[in-house]
């Protein structure tokens, strides 16, 4: 008996037993709780926003290309860049040297006209007395007659000719068709423009920098949600610290397609009376769709959260239907029917289908509700046994990892 106990074998397993029954000792006091394994956050009331997001260009709301409908070369330039015109002031002059030396031909040109006129109109009285002698023919007659008319319709289209290159030779001259702020110019002194099939644009003309518009693409499946009049709210990287705002004017029906991804340009009206926001900045415009006041909300993160251990546990249709009507029931006798629980059990049908874990009692528990708009942090709850206070769980903890990487690699002891 005594050569037992001295056995090295029986040392050994009494040392090993000592040490797993000292390790699942300290494995049990050491044991995290549920609440220190999980993140938790409690669902409360409050307000939240759907809102549609796009990038957009700012654009003044009337923008005028000023051309030149003749020919030349730029000879004088009145304004530049960011230059304020008025209506009808003198932008540029194109030299007028074959304008005017056209104009001239054609006034010569009436000149001759009204002299074979004048001639045309003599030869028919003197033939007319003629005739009335019986010293003409009716033919004679008849010939100066004609000749007359033509010499009037000669005279008729030189007139035309000169009033013509009288246009033209003022169109030499290009003035501002409105009242408003250069912002581009694109011609230079001693440049050639050509006007022959379409007319070359000289100038843009900024009509009023104090109103302005955006041009944002919103993709057609938030397009539905957009109403005209609607509160628009933008930010440009110039101002990158001030919310600005706006209003939708309007919805253009005409689709833009560019990688098989369909848009439609959405107009927002902007004012910018400080005219600090320029034509052609970038903008990140934002539209509120839907608001709802005083519901419950839980955080988007505890809707992605499942558990390792899930048993995915399946609920019936039916089960969710009686579980929503016991919500409803229970919170409109304890909290008098307020507008909050009214929305709850009236869309209890509604919305989309969730789920969200809650700890209650040490154990941590599914709970199937149906959720509303979300604004991409909060969701809306629409009804379910879900209520403000209860602690949702958004994720795990450290001290969930170790216990997880615990349990899947137990203690290991060497035999001698």
């Amino acid at each position: 008996m005594k050569k037992l106990l001295h056995s090295p074998l029986l040392v050994s397993l009494i040392a090993v037993f000592l040490l797993a029954a000292g390790y699942v000792a300290y494995q049990q006091v050491n044991q995290p709780t549920l609440e220190q394994q999980y993140r938790l956050q409690a669902a409360e009331q409050g307000d939240i926003k759907l809102t549609v997001s796009a990038n957009g260009t700012i654009n003044p709301v009337t923008l005028v290309n000023v051309g030149t409908q003749v020919s030349g070369t730029v000879k004088k330039l009145y304004v530049d860049f960011n230059s304020a015109v008025d209506k009808g002031q003198i932008l540029l002059e194109l030299d007028n040297s074959l304008l005017a030396a056209q104009q001239k031909q054609s006034l010569a040109n009436v000149q001759s006209a009204n002299a074979l006129l004048e001639l045309a109109t003599t030869n028919e009285a003197r033939t007319r007395n003629l005739y009335a002698l019986e010293y003409a023919s009716r033919l004679e007659l008849d010939t100066t007659i004609q000749a007359r008319k033509s010499a009037q319709a000669q005279l008729q289209l030189a007139r035309a000719t000169v009033e013509k290159d009288r246009a033209n030779l003022a169109y030499s001259v290009i003035r501002s068709p409105v009242s408003g702020v250069v912002v581009d110019r694109s011609v230079d002194v001693g440049q050639t423009v050509a006007a022959s099939l379409q007319t070359p644009t000289l100038f843009k003309i900024a009509q009023d920098l104090s109103k302005m518009q955006i041009d944002a693409n919103f993709a057609e499946a938030d397009i539905g949600n957009i109403r005209i009049g609607q509160a628009a709210h933008f930010t440009v990287d110039a101002f990158p610290d001030r919310n600005f705002q706006g209003e939708v004017k309007l919805i253009r029906m005409n689709p833009i397609t560019l990688q098989n991804v369909v848009t439609y340009d959405v107009v927002i009206n902007v004012n910018n009376p400080e005219q600090i926001l320029l034509p052609g900045m970038t903008t990140y415009v934002s539209i509120a769709v839907a608001e709802r006041k005083r519901v419950l909300l839980v955080p988007n993160a505890a809707l992605r959260f499942k558990p390792a251990n899930d048993d995915k546990k399946q609920y019936t249709d039916n089960q969710t239907d009686k579980k929503d009507s016991s919500r409803a029931a229970s919170a409109n006798g304890a909290k008098g029917n307020t507008g909050h629980e009214k929305h709850l059990s009236g869309h209890s049908h509604e919305g989309y289908p969730g789920k969200v874990y809650v700890l209650k009692n040490s154990e941590l528990l599914p709970v199937k509700v149906r959720l509303g708009i979300t604004d991409n942090r909060n969701t809306e709850i629409l009804a379910g046994e879900l209520k403000s206070g209860d602690q949702v769980v958004t994720g795990e903890t450290q001290a969930a990892n170790n216990v997880q990487s615990g349990s899947s690699q137990p203690l290991r002891m060497r035999m001698f």
